[in-house]
């Protein structure tokens, strides 16, 4: 990883994954011509970069790498974990988010449960594959740590557990929560932090 030479950046996504490849080389001097340098490229790629459980190919960003590097364009490698692969869905089905309108299905981006266990554990291993990956590439000039975060939705068990722990680390006894939320008014006082087990 690399520092830039000062100048601003001036650049933008780029998702050449939804392209055929002979288009990245024209992609990238046009962007050239237009005075960007730099591109953000590899969010909600997921599924290109692991295509079966445990299985990485970093082709495609060697190849945005090497012909940015080429045309001196800097790269931010986005995270890809906003968009779960079919073997993941397939293998743990209720990684994907459970709402108030039941479990989402496999399909659209932003559907996951992000509290859970097994969805933390495979974003994390692939995440540190592809830094392990491009880190050393003097191209790229940052990460970016994931894209849109946010809860989804989700109303899982895990989110659940982790808010009712959060609750007992932060107020330690049930009175402490009600005086700091004032429940004892209209009887809205609780006698256990809610859903223990």
């Amino acid at each position: 990883m690399r520092k830039t030479d000062g100048r601003p950046l001036f650049g933008a996504a780029y998702y050449p994954e939804y392209l055929s490849w002979d288009r990245v080389d024209q992609d990238l001097d046009r962007m050239k011509q237009a005075g960007m340098n730099v591109v953000r490229i590899a969010e909600s790629t997921w599924s290109a970069l692991e295509p079966e459980d445990g299985v990485f190919d970093f082709r495609y960003i060697d190849r945005v790498l090497d012909a940015a590097g080429e045309r001196g364009i800097s790269v931010i490698i986005g995270t890809p974990t906003y968009a779960v692969p079919p073997w993941l869905a397939k293998k743990v089905p209720d990684v994907m988010v459970l709402t108030k309108e039941g479990r989402a299905g496999y399909g659209p981006r932003q559907k996951m449960d992000i509290a859970h266990p097994a969805f933390r554990f495979y974003a994390e291993r692939v995440i540190r594959k592809l830094l392990e990956h491009t880190v050393q590439r003097k191209e790229v000039i940052g990460f970016q740590i994931d894209n849109e975060t946010k809860h989804y939705g989700t109303a899982s068990e895990a989110v659940q557990d982790a808010f009712r722990e959060y609750l007992k680390e932060t107020f330690q006894t049930t009175e402490a929560f009600n005086q700091a939320f004032g429940l004892a008014y209209w009887s809205n006082s609780i006698a256990s932090f809610m859903g223990e087990k």
